[in-house]
């Protein structure tokens, strides 16, 4: 998981980009409009060569998708794994909903090197989804449109597609036909060619108990206490996990997604977080385990300074572990922990 400041209200200004503000009049509520996308999918993808070439090349690719519930629908974890003509294709995206825009933001992840890309904004309207972003493709500007369409009970269609005139015309370049197979949400990855379990002990259903300091950094010696459960559910194989806690305590109720993914290349972790309220994904702290430690890091801005944030795992047993998180605004010469969780094994069996 990254770090927690969400909960304690502190945003980032990046966060003003991410998310437009819903226009006036636009009531629609969709927090369940991704329902429909739950289970265990056949999918078909045609696959476009070299896009914003003038290509005419596809490339035909097969595989299966599994989608699952996060935060009672207002978030959700879809797998994909295909083969093709160019190899094997392992991702997944991660859908966060917003719900003073009233929008969802849509981040992708490939297991070839485990880093979260920036999110793709939109929404439902009329039994279509439509999602926006602008990257960068090949050194220059474009815009990128994602569309969910023809949405059947037991199918839909998916198109991608790439403008490099700000929008007035099109080249669609990954166009998916999808048919359902169960409403089963397990996982799609039975294996990896790479496993890596730094995180396995973590697998599985667990109380928690959360102690959070009030006003960091302020001198504050005052600790809130939180109770309840978390769940941690495996993705690639153990490349990748999901995170999900919900606690109770006297400030109320939190309720916040982790996604972890490893890095082949650099055999680290990225940790990322995103908490129910505003469901914006935070910055990854990254980092990585030694003696059955691990030990994550980041500088980021808390009010008008930047700071050093700190995420630890520690005392790892088969069933309890401890989380800690610090703050540093001396460069790292001192620490202040102000979030701590201790983990105890509530059933044997991994979550879903």
């Amino acid at each position: 998981m990254s770090s927690f400041r969400s909960t304690m209200k502190v945003l980032f200004p990046v966060v003003a980009l991410i998310w437009p503000l819903a226009l006036a009049g636009q009531a629609h509520d969709g927090q369940h409009d991704f329902d429909f996308n739950f289970g265990t999918w056949k999918t078909h993808i045609r696959r476009l060569q070299r896009p914003l070439t003038g290509s005419t090349t596809w490339i035909e690719v097969k595989g299966t998708v599994v989608v699952r519930k996060v935060w009672n629908g207002r978030a959700n974890l879809e797998e994909i794994e295909a083969d093709g003509p160019m190899g094997h294709i392992e991702g997944l995206t991660l859908r966060l909903y917003h719900p003073q825009s009233h929008q969802w933001a849509l981040s992708w992840a490939n297991s070839n090197d485990g880093t979260l890309g920036a999110p793709i904004v939109g929404e439902f309207n009329n039994g279509r989804g439509e999602f926006y972003d602008q990257e960068q493709f090949h050194g220059r500007a474009i815009l990128v449109r994602q569309v969910y369409s023809d949405i059947t009970p037991r199918s839909y269609h998916f198109e991608q597609a790439f403008s490099n005139d700000d929008g007035k015309t099109w080249e669609p370049n990954w166009v998916a036909d999808l048919t359902k197979i169960s409403e089963e949400e397990g996982s799609a990855f039975t294996g990896g060619t790479e496993p890596q379990h730094h995180f396995d002990f973590n697998f599985g259903s667990w109380k928690t108990r959360v102690s959070r300091l009030q006003h960091p950094l302020s001198g504050s010696t005052t600790w809130m206490e939180y109770e309840g459960t978390s769940s941690i559910t495996k993705v690639w194989n153990g490349r990748a996990s999901l995170f999900e806690l919900q606690v109770m305590g006297p400030a109320g109720h939190i309720e916040g997604v982790g996604l972890r993914l490893y890095n082949p290349d650099s055999h680290q972790w990225s940790l990322n977080w995103a908490n129910s309220n505003d469901g914006t994904m935070t910055r990854p702290l990254f980092g990585e385990f030694n003696e059955g430690r691990g030990q994550f890091m980041d500088q980021e801005q808390f009010g008008d300074r930047m700071i050093f944030v700190r995420n630890g795992f520690s005392e790892i047993a088969p069933t309890s572990s401890r989380f800690e998180q610090a703050f540093s605004d001396d460069e790292g010469k001192t620490w202040e922990t102000n979030w701590v969780m201790t983990f105890n094994k509530e059933t044997v069996a991994q979550a879903r």
